[in-house]
């Protein structure tokens, strides 16, 4: 397995999904549309194992989606293939396959380091205690002694263990470059701008070449609906991140073209324009991963593409129904569905297929009809697809009109136009 010797992300980034791998032309296209309206965005397409296991799939898949996607419209660009959330348990099935690598290491957050070595990140960053004044704030960054410690505890242990990872993968992937990001957001407490400093520093230390860090935002990010929380705080947090961002790549040496990444970011339009006036306001990137929204498009899609298709995504949705706690717990932290909001299956085999895309459908702008209840069912519901095997995937070939456009339109207008044209 050979892999493009790409080495930089440009300033804006999108992770894609694709569950089914059928989508990567569609995806593409988006990006390319967005070249055409004069930004890059670098196409980052990423799949998890859990969605390998799932479906079906292996991470040489994705590489062959990937590089027939850009070979077919001609992208010239970088371009990436994600290993989504990986660990030491599943990095070797990825490494030849894969050239950006997100590594999960939110289980670590919380265990016990070596004094030694706690001590030492303390010491090195006391030069900043007190009022750290960063460039575009209006209040500086407070930093104690014992804010410090208390970082350190929380978060050497988690960053250590990113070090451990990446020299594992640099020593199976030899000469071959490859992109880093760090991801600590799948947890329950935000991490603060000084968290963030001490997580920087301390991957600096250990010499981890991050391009992308994935911090834990304040509020809810639910998978395939809105942002759910204060869109004025998150968009103080997300500046001071971004300015500690800027001012570790300064004093720490980390890679220049350093950015947040913001996980589950899909479809959180409550967000986006406190995401487009920090990057625009201080001249720096971000990297969105996108989260099951390809599916989802894909199977309003396919409602939209007459009675095969609709009974096919009908029936995904009856199968979630029966087996709801099966499919939800994979994802209990990062759905919220409210049970009694949900139609039945009775009620479901009688829309006809706009009605059933709009109830899936998530867009800007408000629908009576949308339900993000069953929005998110059907974000968990896609082993139901997979297990119809050749079936559904026929379908949606069948439907590769409607349903690709429906992909690349969701992409271009509701995700890559309001954040980075």
């Amino acid at each position: 397995m050979t892999t493009k010797k790409h080495t930089a992300l440009a300033r804006y980034s999108i992770g894609m999904g694709d569950r089914f791998g059928l989508q990567g032309v569609a995806q593409a296209r988006a990006v390319q549309q967005a070249e055409t309206e004069g930004v890059v965005v670098t196409p980052v397409w990423n799949k998890s194992n859990r969605e390998h296991q799932l479906v079906g799939t292996q991470p040489a898949d994705v590489r062959r989606e990937a590089d027939a996607a850009v070979q077919t419209l001609g992208w010239t660009h970088p371009y990436f293939v994600d290993a989504d959330h990986i660990g030491f348990k599943n990095v070797d099935g990825f490494v030849d396959a894969s050239d950006f690598f997100t590594l999960d290491v939110a289980d670590a957050i919380g265990r016990t380091a070596p004094a030694e070595t706690v001590n030492a990140l303390v010491k090195h960053l006391s030069p900043y205690i007190g009022a750290l004044q960063l460039p575009g704030l209006d209040e500086p960054l407070k930093l104690e002694a014992a804010t410090l410690h208390a970082a350190a505890h929380s978060y050497l242990a988690a960053v250590q263990e990113a070090a451990r990872l990446y020299r594992h993968i640099a020593k199976a992937r030899g000469a071959r470059p490859f992109m880093v990001e760090v991801s600590m957001d799948e947890v329950n407490q935000p991490q603060s701008p000084a968290d963030l400093l001490v997580i920087l520093a301390a991957l600096a230390a250990e010499k981890v070449p991050v391009r992308t860090i994935a911090p834990r935002f304040t509020g809810a990010f639910h998978k395939g609906v809105d942002y759910v929380g204060d869109p004025a705080r998150f968009e103080r947090e997300f500046d001071a991140d971004a300015a500690v961002v800027a001012f570790a790549v300064r004093k720490f040496g980390l890679p220049p073209d350093l950015k947040l990444s913001v996980h589950s970011g899909s479809d959180k339009y409550a967000i986006y324009p406190a995401i487009r006036r920090v990057t625009r306001r201080r001249e720096c990137g971000v990297h969105l991963k996108t989260a099951g929204t390809t599916w989802l498009e894909e199977a309003a899609g396919l409602a939209e593409s007459g009675d095969a298709g609709l009974a096919i995504v009908k029936e995904v949705y009856a199968q979630a129904m029966t087996r709801f706690d099966e499919f939800c717990a994979p994802y209990a932290a990062v759905i919220s569905i409210d049970r009694a909001q949900l139609p039945s299956p009775e009620t479901v085999a009688h829309w006809e297929g706009r009605r059933f895309a709009l109830a899936l459908r998530h867009t800007h702008t408000a629908c009576p009809e949308f339900n993000p209840n069953l929005r998110q069912l059907m974000h968990v519901g896609y082993k139901a697809a997979a297990e119809m095997g050749a079936r559904y995937r026929d379908a949606v070939t069948a439907a590769e009109t409607i349903v690709g456009a429906a992909v690349t339109r969701n992409l271009l207008e509701r995700h890559i136009r309001p954040l980075f044209l």
